[in-house]
C-alpha cells in the first residue's frame, strides 16, 4: 500500500474505532436507539469507505502488476481472489 493511502486508512481506522468506543459508551448509558442506529451506521460507512480506498490500491498496484506481468496463472488468481471478495461481500 503506498504511503499516502496507508496515511488515509490508519486516519480513518482511528476515527472508526473513536466511534465504536463512543457507540459502547452509549450502550451503557442507555442511549436512545435510533442515536445507535445512527452511530452505527456512521462507522458502517466509514469502513466501507476504508474498504474501498483499500480495494481501489490494490487495483492499482497489485492487480495492475500482475496484469502487466508474463505469469497468467498469477493474472488468474489474482483477478479470483478480487472476484471472490465481491462474492462474499454480496452474500446475506
Amino acid at each position: 500500500m503506498d504511503d499516502t493511502t496507508k496515511h488515509e486508512v490508519a486516519r480513518r481506522l482511528a476515527s472508526a474505532t473513536g466511534h465504536l468506543k463512543g457507540i459502547e459508551k452509549m450502550v451503557n448509558e442507555d442511549a436512545y436507539c435510533i442515536d445507535l442506529i445512527r452511530q452505527i451506521q456512521a462507522v458502517q460507512a466509514a469502513l466501507s469507505k476504508v474498504s474501498t480506498m483499500i480495494l481501489d490500491n490494490h487495483l492499482h498496484h497489485c492487480v495492475t502488476t500482475a496484469i502487466q506481468g508474463e505469469d497468467p496463472a498469477e493474472r488468474e488468481r489474482v483477478l479470483q481472489e478480487v472476484t471472490s471478495v465481491f462474492a462474499v461481500s454480496a452474500r446475506p
